[in-house]
């Protein structure tokens, strides 16, 4: 399963804050005490590339300090949601340990504020890395040994995530027939509730494939279990909302580091879940960009 970071105690936050230093200490301000979360939100966030140092920067952009804004935002956030969830490239290009600690300590201000942390891994990750950065995951019991794969269960939807790291900083993805067998018994044994798939690459095509390999494969598994609605992804640095053939709505997450197309926005997505769907809120990086604030609300397919 994707690691479940359990929020810090006020002693150890304010223990590692003293070692950490700017990014730790600013966070007791952005906590107002006695916020009930709100259970029917999520914060989503993809492609952050975590560098071992926080001062690298690549392609024009901080990837640290764009993380920390974004952190900054969320907690910020009158409400704040249920939980945060990372679709994967968490690390900056090829999953150094060093990579996974730096991430380490910038997640520990959301820890702190009591928001449970689940994420997934991505092309730009090395899975071995990363179990041994975070502390347990490499003991934790998982479907299936050498993957991520979890069941996470809210309010209103069930989360799938899925685990699509084929090989480490090479730009496609795969799924497999071991975790496609999984999630459709998982989809099978939870019906109750909308389900939403999570997951690092895009749906791929046919020719010159970048994104998940076998597409047609899991689509194979999601489109006839009707209580799938929505596949939410990354990987192409760039915010979009479309729907298949089949009413599945596909929401691909903005990076919170870089862009590839000049003038896309960087930033994370608010998404609270209504009763027959979802509404997604952007939240920009930088707030001046035109898509900062942008709404979209999406029904459920029957």
């Amino acid at each position: 399963m994707p690691i479940h970071l359990s929020p810090l105690s006020r002693r150890q936050f304010l223990t590692r804050s003293l070692v950490l230093g700017s990014v730790l200490a600013a966070a007791p301000r952005l906590l107002a005490a006695g916020r009930r979360p709100d259970p029917h939100s999520w914060a989503l966030l993809a492609d952050t590339h975590i560098p071992a140092d926080r001062t690298l920067v690549s392609r024009g952009i901080n990837m640290a300090r764009h993380f920390a804004t974004a952190t900054e935002q969320l907690l910020g956030l009158a409400r704040p949601p249920a939980g945060v969830l990372i679709a994967g490239d968490l690390a900056h290009n090829t999953g150094q340990a060093g990579d996974y600690a730096t991430l380490g300590q910038l997640l520990e201000p959301i820890r702190k504020s009591g928001l449970p942390i689940h994420l997934a891994l991505g092309n730009h990750d090395h899975r071995e890395r990363f179990w041994e950065g975070m502390a347990g995951e490499k003991r934790r019991k998982r479907p299936h040994a050498d993957r991520q794969t979890a069941l996470v269960r809210s309010s209103r939807v069930t989360w799938l995530v899925l685990d699509s790291l084929e090989a480490t900083n090479s730009t496609p993805g795969l799924l497999g027939q071991p975790q496609l067998e999984w999630l459709a018994g998982a989809l099978d044994a939870n019906r109750s509730k909308p389900a939403v798939i999570l997951v690092h690459h895009n749906p791929g095509v046919a020719v010159n494939i970048s994104g998940l390999k076998d597409t047609e494969s899991l689509f194979e598994v999601i489109r006839p279990r009707k209580q799938v609605k929505a596949l939410i992804y990354g990987h192409t640095h760039r915010w979009s909302v479309e729907r298949d053939a089949s009413g599945i709505h596909l929401v691909n997450l903005p990076p919170v580091a870089y862009v590839f197309r000049e003038g896309d926005p960087s930033g994370w997505v608010l998404a609270t879940f209504e009763r027959n769907g979802m509404r997604l809120e952007f939240h920009a990086i930088d707030p001046a960009h035109p898509a900062n604030g942008q709404v979209l609300d999406l029904a459920w397919r029957a």
